[in-house]
């Protein structure tokens, strides 16, 4: 028996949170005192896995997975469970993932943890850490049933190498007839060297840079940083900045390790959306912006003199420790 994990990849590419759930599996199974099996569609390299503590792989190479659709991947994963006696699955907390997991909890009549942000606490009972009341608090889940399924939350394990040679086996799943019933027209895809979903540093934007022209310095300091550029709503609904940069509750969320807001006020829905993230820097000229309180550092000051300032030090930084 072990642990199975869905380790997500895009274009043949494992995604970031496919490594950081695969890290996270190896340590659960140590907990458990399991072997960890990976479950991936189309990975062109499927070994990969091994160096985060993967000892199997079962790679699905059929070209009906090349778009996400969520009844289908919840019957391949599944069958996959039921191929290797696994109890215990781990998924990411991405977009497609929060999809799946409901689908996958209720075939398997299984337990769903979701926004887990540690290793058990204990394995029997099983219990989990989890983020609550939109990330201002934890609580302790305890699984009951037999199947359980976690959802780990994003960044919060990180990468642990602990290098495998898998064995990787082609896996053929014999799906429903209506498994994709549901027909995907297109997929937006940010054209950002970073995504926002797999940053580890976001510089986000607001009003307070009072137009889209104002935007070069924002790209700069993303493009020191090697960081995802970002947006409070209001920006997105002028049209400075599309859509797919908009971060809060009503957004994309965000769990980065550091968060820089220039020029947003800090509204409750963007506070919320963005509190998972680790170190979060305000930069605004009103001392009673909202943000200030939910921030760990803060800046007051005028950004179209603190930015381009800041922006001299990062690249004087990196170039004295490249």
């Amino acid at each position: 028996m072990s642990v199975l994990v869905y380790t997500e990849a895009e274009e043949g590419k494992f995604k970031k949170n496919a490594l950081e759930v695969a890290s996270y599996a190896s340590g659960v199974a140590e907990a458990l005192g399991d072997t960890v099996t990976a479950i991936t569609f189309n990975a062109e390299e499927p070994e990969a896995l091994g160096k985060y503590g993967v000892n199997k792989v079962l790679n699905v190479t059929d070209d009906k997975f090349s778009k996400f659709k969520a009844s289908a991947f919840a019957e391949a994963i599944k069958q996959a469970a039921e191929k290797g006696g696994n109890t215990t699955i781990i998924l990411s907390s991405s977009a497609n993932a929060k999809y799946l997991a409901p689908l996958l909890a209720v075939q398997m009549e299984a337990g769903y943890a979701s926004n887990v942000v540690a290793l058990p606490e204990t394995t029997s009972p099983f219990k989990v850490k989890r983020t609550a009341f939109t990330n201002k608090a934890f609580n302790i889940t305890e699984i009951t049933t037999d199947k359980r399924i976690l959802g780990l939350s994003k960044n919060a394990y990180g990468l642990k190498e602990k290098e495998i040679t898998p064995e990787v086996e082609g896996f053929a799943p014999e799906l429903s007839s209506n498994a994709f019933s549901a027909d995907v027209k297109s997929v937006d895809k940010a054209t950002d060297k970073v995504t926002i979903a797999d940053a580890e540093i976001v510089v986000s934007g607001g009003r307070g840079l009072k137009g889209p022209e104002n935007w070069g310095m924002i790209e700069e300091m993303a493009d020191i940083l090697g960081a995802a550029t970002a947006c409070s709503k209001p920006v997105s609904d002028m049209g400075w900045r599309p859509h797919s940069e908009h971060v809060g509750q009503t957004g994309k969320p965000v769990a980065s390790n550091l968060y820089i807001a220039v020029g947003i006020s800090g509204a409750i829905q963007h506070l919320a959306g963005i509190n998972a993230s680790k170190t979060k820097v305000v930069i605004n000229n009103d001392p009673e912006a909202p943000f200030f309180k939910a921030a760990d550092y803060g800046v007051v000051g005028d950004a179209f003199e603190v930015v381009p300032k800041l922006n001299e030090k990062l690249k004087e930084f990196k170039a004295q420790n490249s």
